[in-house]
């Protein structure tokens, strides 16, 4: 296979931890896999990806999002393994073959798509059996921390009495979940949860002039973010959570 290990940063490194895993485990020696990465966008993970030698199908309802996605890809020299498709979560059926992906990311979608159910259905669709879905969203809790720490103490309060909107926000995520409601989310549309993580527990918290630059204390931050994500008294504060879930 070609390519070599996409570089990640504190805020990522979870999340390209866990995919390099489900890459093992579904990826036979030397054989691409089928990825469709559901509201990709500009290809953050898609290119890398493909770069790794695996076919992707980024759907995004973004003309400019799936523009910057084409020319990136090109500049990487992967542009025959990318392909830009308009389209939403819920509709990806519309576009893709059901039960023709081996991996599907969902990352950064639910928060914002009219039903998140809608939306995980087509992701099981799309997913062979055996196949595995990658999901990433916003956690609750850490919501509420974040804007009572800003002093946004109205915000806090409406998240907390209104878990599930967003009413008088000008943050532009509408929905946030807990583990377990994503879990029984997950559940419900016939996909078994595998692995959960917290992403950016402690990335969100320290100032960026405390580690930009110094590679060491990027380093240290890193291993921090890897050594706490796994541990559940830590999943409540981190600023995403990770679900893998398989068909």
């Amino acid at each position: 296979m070609a390519g070599t290990r996409p570089r990640t940063s504190a805020r990522t490194a979870v999340v390209w931890e866990v995919l390099r895993d489900a890459l093992d485990e579904l990826a036979r020696p030397g054989k691409a896999i089928s990825i469709v990465d559901a509201g990709g966008g500009s290809g953050g993970f898609a290119v890398p990806l493909a770069e790794l030698g695996h076919h992707v199908v980024v759907v995004d309802p973004s003309p400019d999002s799936l523009a910057a996605l084409e020319r990136r890809a090109a500049e990487s020299g992967v542009d025959t393994r990318v392909r830009a498709i308009q389209g939403d979560a819920a509709g990806l059926l519309d576009v893709v073959d059901a039960g023709s992906a081996d991996l599907v990311l969902c990352h950064s979608v639910l928060e914002v798509v009219d039903d998140p159910r809608d939306a995980l259905t087509a992701v099981a669709a799309v997913l062979r059996p055996g196949g595995l879905a990658s999901i990433l969203v916003a956690n609750r809790v850490a919501a509420v921390l974040a804007r009572v720490a800003a002093g946004r103490l109205g915000e806090a309060r409406r998240i907390l009495d209104d878990p599930g909107g967003a009413a008088g926000e000008t943050d532009p995520l509408v929905r946030r979940f807990g583990l377990d409601d994503l879990s029984a989310a997950v559940v419900g549309v016939g996909l078994e949860p595998r692995l959960a993580h917290g992403v950016r527990v402690f990335a969100d918290v320290v100032p960026p002039a405390l580690v930009d630059g110094d590679p060491d204390a990027e380093r240290e931050l890193l291993a921090l973010e890897q050594a706490a994500a796994r541990r559940p008294d830590y999943l409540a504060v981190a600023s995403q959570l990770h679900l893998l879930a398989a068909r």
